[in-house]
C-alpha cells in the first residue's frame, strides 16, 4: 500500500493587531483551496495563525488579552475552515493561541492542532520551549513575553496516528532543539509539522541577523536528517506591525534536503509529494536507534531538572512580584 500523498507548506503574510478572525480564516481557506487545487491532501499553517503575534506587546489590560486566544476550536470564527477541509477531504496543522479554564484559573498555551481529512481535530500540541522574558525590557525595538502570556505545554511531545502515517508537532523555538525531533523520533513519527513567527532582527545579538533564515533551515534540515523523518516547517512572514518575520517555509526530505520552498514573504504555498516510507532509508541504516544509540552515554541531556525547575520557579516567582497586577496570572 502507498503511503504518499502530496502536502502544502502554507505560508502566511502579515496579520494586523486588529484583523477579524474572519479575514484571517478566509486567507486560510484561500490557501487551502490552492493547495488542494494541486492536489495537497495536507496543509501545515504557522503558529499563532489566527492573530498577530502579540508577545511583541505588553498588554496590561487582561480583556484586551483575552482577545487573542481561543477557548474553544473549533469556534464560530474557525468552524469555516473545519468545513472547506471535510468538504476538500484535505486534512491541515494549524498553531493558535488557547485559553482554558480549570478549576477557576485560566491556562494559556501557544497551542497546535492536526486536523485530518474528515475535519476533525486528531492531536493537539502545547509549546514546550518558550522563548523571550517575562516582564517587558524597555530597551528592546519589540517585546517577546512569551514566558508572560503562555504556560510551558504540559503534553509532552505526542505522536499521533493521521493521515496514514505518524504525526507529531512543535512550534518554532521547539525547531532550536535536537531533543525535540529525537523525542518524536524515538517516538516514531514520520512526519513533523511546524509553525514559526521568527523575526528577522535578533536584539540579545543583533550581528546574527544575516543568519536568521539559515538557522531556521539548518534547524529544521539536521533534526529531519538525524531523526529520519519529514519535516514540514511554515512561517507567518513579513513586515507584521513593524516588525519583519522571516520566510523561508519550507518541505524537508528524510536527508535533510529541502524539496520545496516557498519564494516570497506573503501568503503563498509551496508543495510536494512525500513518502512516508522514505524513512526507512535513515530508519534501517545509519540512523538505526536500536542498533547504533548508545543512550548510557546520554544522561548529561536529562542531569540537572530538578535544579533547572527550581531555577525557573524562582525567576517566575520574583517575575510575579514585579508584574503589572492585571497581567500576573496571565
Amino acid at each position: 500500500m502507498s503511503r504518499k500523498l502530496i502536502a502544502a507548506t502554507a505560508q502566511l503574510g502579515p496579520i494586523a493587531r486588529d484583523e477579524s478572525r474572519a479575514s484571517v480564516v478566509a486567507r486560510l481557506i484561500a490557501l487551502l483551496e490552492q493547495a488542494h487545487a494541486r492536489g495537497a491532501t495536507l496543509v501545515v499553517f504557522p503558529e499563532l495563525a489566527l492573530t498577530t503575534f502579540f508577545p511583541r506587546w505588553y498588554i496590561e489590560d487582561e480583556a484586551e488579552l483575552d482577545r487573542f486566544y481561543e477557548t474553544e476550536m473549533p469556534n464560530a470564527d474557525t468552524q469555516p475552515l473545519f468545513e472547506t477541509a471535510k468538504r476538500l477531504g484535505v486534512g491541515f496543522y494549524l498553531g493558535y493561541a488557547e485559553l482554558i479554564e480549570e478549576g477557576g484559573e485560566k491556562h494559556r498555551y501557544n497551542a497546535s492542532i492536526i486536523v485530518d481529512d474528515s475535519g476533525e481535530i486528531v492531536g493537539k500540541y502545547r509549546k514546550v520551549h518558550l522563548p523571550g522574558h517575562f516582564n517587558p525590557e524597555d530597551w528592546r525595538p519589540f517585546q517577546h513575553l512569551e514566558k508572560r502570556y503562555f504556560e510551558h505545554g504540559n503534553l509532552g511531545f505526542p505522536v499521533y496516528e493521521a493521515m496514514g502515517g505518524k504525526m507529531g508537532m512543535c512550534l518554532c523555538n521547539d525547531r532550536r532543539w535536537p531533543e525535540t525531533f529525537r523525542v518524536l523520533g524515538l517516538r516514531g513519527a514520520e512526519l513533523v509539522m511546524l509553525g514559526y513567527n521568527t523575526p528577522s532582527h535578533y536584539p540579545q545579538a543583533p550581528e546574527h541577523d544575516h543568519l536568521q533564515d539559515f538557522h531556521n533551515h539548518l534547524s529544521m534540515q539536521a533534526g529531519a536528517y538525524a531523526n529520519g523523518c519529514w519535516v514540514i516547517g511554515t512561517a507567518k512572514a513579513g513586515r507584521e506591525e513593524d516588525c519583519d518575520l522571516i520566510g523561508g517555509s519550507c518541505i524537508i526530505a528524510p536527508t535533510g534536503e529541502i524539496i520545496a520552498l516557498t519564494q516570497g514573504v506573503g501568503d503563498e504555498i509551496a508543495t510536494a509529494e512525500i513518502d512516508l516510507d522514505r524513512c526507512k532509508e535513515l530508519r534501517e541504516n545509519v540512523f538505526n536507534f536500536a542498533l547504533h544509540r548508545e543512550p548510557g552515554d546520554y544522561t548529561p541531556i536529562c542531569d540537572g531538572a530538578e535544579a533547572r525547575d527550581s531555577t525557573r520557579a524562582k525567576v517566575t516567582a520574583e517575575s510575579l512580584l514585579t508584574a503589572h497586577p492585571s497581567t500576573a496570572n496571565a
